[in-house]
């Protein structure tokens, strides 16, 4: 019954078990391990902990319940209690000498490092490195660690693990490499030890090379990823050529993430060249390479290509999404075009694509940096009709507007609404209504919030 998965089987295996046991059925050892299983699926793996004492009542030593020990173990760490689960494994191991094996070990490194406690998977590592019962680490262990280890940029750490992996004779696997050479360059693009990093990754490339490990598109992405980050655009039009020649097709990520690479550079012509070439590669176009596009060209202030590139994508077969819109209004507003921001705010609607706050805020924040309050209060109400609940940046937005145009009044009192609704206003708010005061020659009024926002904890 219970590898009937799909079937979620477990509560009525529990009432079986039950049935048996009224009937006079004793449970062996591989029984109550299922029921523990059991236990644990159904989130109650405090029952399962019973059957530890059920276990010794008929006689079964704890030394020989390594499956019940595993199960329980797992259960907690799935139900994430993970100090009872590691405090658990200190028992099975340090106090009755039971030998967990590679399932389990492996299943708390992986919750640990899930957690970002990565000093508590080295430890357990160490622990096992150092037991007497010939439970080592394996691959799966030092790659999940490794790659915990590289996305905290402790980098180094990272490559002083992979030489004692190398040195207990693990060969990595492109897993590992993978996250070596990503973490390497997450470090460098910070400016941190970067030409030092860089020199490394290509290092690890060229082992692998030398090796035969398997260099397929992941591998080749996750190091033209690395280029893009630093900035290396050259570089990686290289790796792309290379892949190219020794038959690695390039697939969407890898032309999307050059995409990514020239426009943070503000090459944006170089990546709109990117557009033909994946044509000519066969490789289809997709939202996410012209959602890059679309707001490096709005930041570019280049609107009218934006809008273009906005209706080409549509002709294109692919409907336009949130961040999409997002990226255009943002650039119509910063562009002054207001109408047609709201224009297109409508037609975002019409296509059935929800406007989320982030949409309103800009469109609000625009209207009132322009003085139309009335535009900009019937956004609010068309939010709340919405469902939408205004956040702090749409308030203060208004209040920034109010200030600008010196109707203080007017402020204040939509500062006591944000406190009616429960939007308390943040520090933003006050730091705004403030500054509004004193460029209005109310110095007593930004003195009297100044005390306000101090008593509020700011």
């Amino acid at each position: 019954m219970l590898k009937l998965k799909r079937l979620q089987p477990h509560s009525t295996v529990i009432s079986l078990s039950r049935q048996l046991e009224l009937s006079g059925t004793q449970p062996d050892l591989y029984s109550i391990g299922i029921l523990a299983n059991c236990y644990c699926h159904v989130g109650c793996v405090d029952f399962g902990f019973s059957l530890l004492a059920k276990s010794l009542k008929l006689g079964y030593p704890f030394e020989s319940d390594l499956v019940l020990f595993t199960t329980l173990i797992n259960g907690l760490v799935q139900n994430d209690r993970l100090l009872d689960a590691s405090n658990l494994l200190d028992v099975a191991v340090l106090k009755l000498g039971i030998q967990l094996d590679l399932v389990t070990y492996g299943t708390m490194v992986k919750a640990l490092c899930k957690i970002g406690d990565n000093a508590g998977a080295l430890e357990l590592l160490l622990r096992m490195n150092s037991s007497p019962s010939g439970c080592k680490p394996d691959l799966f262990i030092y790659a999940t660690l490794i790659d915990s280890l590289c996305k905290d940029k402790l980098v180094s750490e990272a490559l002083n693990l992979f030489s004692v992996m190398k040195t207990e004779g693990i060969k990595p696997n492109v897993f590992t490499y993978t996250s070596l050479i990503r973490g390497m360059y997450n470090l460098g693009r910070k400016g941190e030890a970067k030409d030092g990093m860089i020199d490394d990754a290509q290092a690890i490339m060229k082992i692998m090379i030398e090796q035969g490990v398997v260099r397929d598109v992941v591998v080749y992405n996750a190091l033209l990823d690395g280029y893009c980050l630093c900035g290396q655009m050259d570089k990686a039009r290289e790796l792309v050529d290379l892949m190219v020649e020794t038959k690695c097709h390039p697939d969407g990520v890898t032309y999307n993430t050059l995409i990514n690479g020239y426009v943070k550079l503000n090459r944006i012509d170089k990546a709109l060249d990117i557009l033909q070439e994946m044509l000519e590669h066969g490789i289809a176009h997709d939202i996410v390479g012209y959602n890059t596009l679309i707001d490096g060209l709005c930041k570019s202030n280049r609107i009218l290509l934006a809008r273009q590139l906005f209706y080409g994508m549509q002709i294109d077969g692919i409907k336009p999404d949130v961040y999409t819109y997002a990226s255009l209004l943002d650039g119509l507003c910063k562009n002054a075009e207001l109408n047609e921001a709201v224009a297109l705010l409508r037609e975002m609607e019409s296509n059935g694509v929800a406007p989320n706050i982030v949409i309103y805020n800009i469109l609000i924040d625009s209207l009132c940096e322009a003085g139309q309050f009335k535009d900009a209060e019937n956004l609010v109400s068309d939010l709340v009709s919405k469902g939408l609940v205004p956040n702090h940046r749409s308030y203060t937005s208004m209040i920034k507007g109010f200030c600008k145009k010196g109707l203080m009044r007017d402020a204040v009192k939509l500062l006591h609404k944000m406190n009616q609704v429960g939007c308390t206003p943040n520090k933003r708010t006050y730091n705004t209504l403030i500054r509004g005061f004193i460029v209005n020659n109310d110095m007593p009024n930004a003195l009297r919030f100044r005390d306000i926002m101090v008593r509020m904890g700011f």
